[in-house]
């Protein structure tokens, strides 16, 4: 079965390296589908995707066909049966994250999110039709998709949403209950990058969170992390800050990555098949035959690559990780002075090269490195090393390092080439043998795609690698001018209108405050003309009701005195009228305010001698006020 899918891969991919199509199917878990559209070439940036009947098609065609040329040898065919072809099944974790609880759910690639679901809905107690799973790579999902048309790797996180249900009470006192609100400063020093973070925590943070955080910022995973400064007490990850027994408010640590221990040589005792020793160590072991040791059995399998520990890990999590093995490695053989890696993702480095700002952008030289090439120690140290190689990449490249030694390393750097740049690179790299490494691959980023402008081998010397690399410049600083025209042309167009938006806004909000002050005044003047209006009113009604209350004015020839009354108004106009002697001031007041003259408003004086009436006693008669048998009087508004 396993030689059957490796001849159908092989048939499919046109990769000859048995080894390296080993390694690809491994990968994949031997799912020979998923494997092939790993390799397939990307056409309008979708994988043409691969299923059993075309397989079984194109298998069946190639049994009945004549027997292929020399010139295709990876082809041999074969009369495979269906169940050879079939998908295996995969068998999937997931890592759901919920409301501080983490649930581990297992299935095979054939179920549907909606299995998930109903996994977690007896788990977590959430009902499916309130349960958002977050976390997918493609986006969002419906709970009818398959696992299996995802292509997801066999480790998958998720998290839970659940909008519509609020946090218990319970929930919230007992993961709270005990814990202080004080909040720990924790100075934290990364060796390796000499850098130090300060950090706030609250005091429910568990020791384990705090590493974590720690292996986001660092790309050290947790189990890898070697700690200092941690007391005594906290022996245990699960404690939180608070019960740790740290300093407050600051405690300083210091983090690096743990070191692999070295075999020794006070431990041939337990290990005398392989002893892995440095080149500087070799010239010990030279007389060995003496003492009846072959030298084979001295370094195990006799090969000079055994001397030495390799430049990056086989099956390391993730590139970061990688890229720091492999420039500790690089230091420790070839010295300080080498080209700054980048420590980080190919996506990463080309993100830092090409999407920045046009002035910023910078070209991308990808240094792939193979132990087993006999011109990789030569061109690191004579080449990689030198001074004005070194500055000139440094200024004006973001150089990526990857070590393609082991098949399975060279196996993913070919599909991220495949990614990235597309299936010509990958197929390029492929094609180079191993006495032709190491190769630096010179990229520039395009508006729409990245160009390789340079391929440089190992066979060459320091002239002519900075002639490449000063060509190459050339031409991106070309690219480079154009970019920073069009972007400046762009900012320009954007400043203008901005600009324009700004003075149509200034515009559109003085005439809502124009508009608004008007509206006030008119409201204003509406309000003050219904208060005048309502005083009118309230004047006239007070006005009537005194000039109804008004005794009749009684005739000339009346048994009663009579006084004769002459009073000149504010206008010239004079009132006159007669009332009895024995009338009091009041009625007088009264008659005047019938005439719109109130009391409170105007004064009543007398011509010579010059007396205020108003002032005088309402209750006194007209005789008594001496204004009998007649009087002139004038009205005069009060001050």
């Amino acid at each position: 079965l396993t030689r059957d899918l490796l001849v159908l891969f092989q048939a499919c991919t046109g990769i000859d390296n048995i080894a390296e199509a080993i390694t690809l199917l491994e990968l994949n878990n031997w799912d020979l589908v998923a494997a092939i559209n790993g390799v397939i070439p990307q056409e309008n940036g979708i994988l043409p995707r691969y299923d059993v009947d075309l397989l079984i098609l194109m298998t069946s065609a190639s049994s009945s066909s004549s027997p292929p040329s020399s010139s295709s040898p990876a082809f041999c065919p074969v009369q495979p049966s269906r169940h050879i072809l079939e998908r295996q099944s995969r068998m999937l974790s997931f890592r759901v994250e919920y409301r501080q609880r983490s649930t581990e759910v297992v299935l095979e690639d054939a179920s549907t999110v909606g299995d998930i679901k109903s996994i977690l809905e007896t788990e977590l107690q959430v009902p499916v039709s309130k349960m958002q799973l977050k976390g997918w790579k493609s986006g969002d999902v419906s709970d009818s998709t398959v696992l299996r048309s995802l292509h997801l790797p066999k480790n998958n996180s998720l998290y839970v949403l659940t909008p519509d249900i609020a946090p218990s009470a319970s929930t919230s006192q007992s993961r709270y209950q005990g814990l202080s609100n004080q909040n720990y400063l924790l100075v934290i020093s990364h060796r390796e990058a000499q850098r130090d973070y300060s950090l706030n925590f609250p005091a429910s943070k568990t020791i384990q969170e705090v590493k974590r955080n720690i292996s986001d910022l660092t790309n050290i995973p947790v189990r890898h992390q070697q700690w200092d400064g941690w007391p005594a007490s906290a022996s245990d990850d699960s404690m939180t800050l608070a019960s740790s027994g740290i300093s407050y408010p600051c405690h300083h640590l210091t983090v690096c990555r743990r070191s692999s221990p070295a075999l020794t040589v006070d431990q041939t005792d337990e290990c005398t098949d392989v002893h892995m020793v440095s080149d500087s160590e070799g010239d010990d072991f030279e007389d060995a035959p003496e003492f009846g040791v072959d030298e084979s059995e001295v370094f195990g399998m006799g090969s000079a690559s055994c001397q030495k520990s390799p430049m990056m890990p086989e099956n390391s999590e993730n590139e970061g990780d990688a890229l720091l093995h492999f420039t500790a490695e690089f230091s420790r053989r070839y010295g300080d002075c080498h080209p700054v890696f980048y420590i980080g993702s190919l996506e990463a480095a080309s993100q830092e090269a090409f999407y920045g700002k046009a002035r910023d952008r910078k070209l991308l030289a990808i240094y792939l490195h193979n132990d087993e090439s006999v011109l990789g120690n030569v061109f690191c140290s004579q080449m990689m090393c030198a001074d004005s190689i070194v500055s000139y990449l440094s200024q004006n490249f973001i150089t990526w390092a990857w070590d393609v030694t082991k098949e399975a390393n060279k196996a993913r750097l070919l599909t991220m080439c495949t990614r990235h740049f597309g299936s010509v690179v990958a197929q390029t790299i492929r094609t180079y043998k191993t006495d032709q490494f190491p190769l630096l691959l010179i990229v520039m980023g395009k508006r729409t795609s990245n160009e390789v402008l340079n391929v440089i081998q190992g066979n060459t010397t320091v002239d002519e690698l900075m002639m490449r690399l000063m060509g190459a410049m050339e031409i991106f600083t070309a690219q480079q001018q154009e970019d920073i025209k069009d972007e400046d042309e762009r900012e320009a167009r954007e400043m203008v209108k901005r600009e324009q938006d700004e003075a149509y806004r200034l515009s559109l909000e003085a005439d809502r405050k124009k508009r608004e002050a008007q509206e006030r005044e008119e409201a204003e003047q509406v309000r003050q003309e219904r208060i005048r209006k309502e005083q009118e009113e309230e004047r006239e009604a007070i006005r009537l009701s005194l000039e109804q209350a008004l005794p009749p004015e009684p005739k000339e020839e009346g048994g009663e005195p009579v006084s004769k009354l002459r009073i000149r108004t504010p206008s010239g106009e004079f009132l006159e009228r007669r009332f009895l002697g024995s009338c009091k001031l009041q009625v007088l007041f009264d008659f005047i305010a019938s005439k719109g003259y109130p009391s409170d408003e105007f004064k009543l004086l007398t011509t010579f001698p010059r007396r205020n009436i108003t002032q005088i006693d309402p209750a006194w008669s007209l005789v008594e006020a001496k204004l009998f048998p007649q009087e002139t009087l004038f009205l005069e508004a009060k001050e």
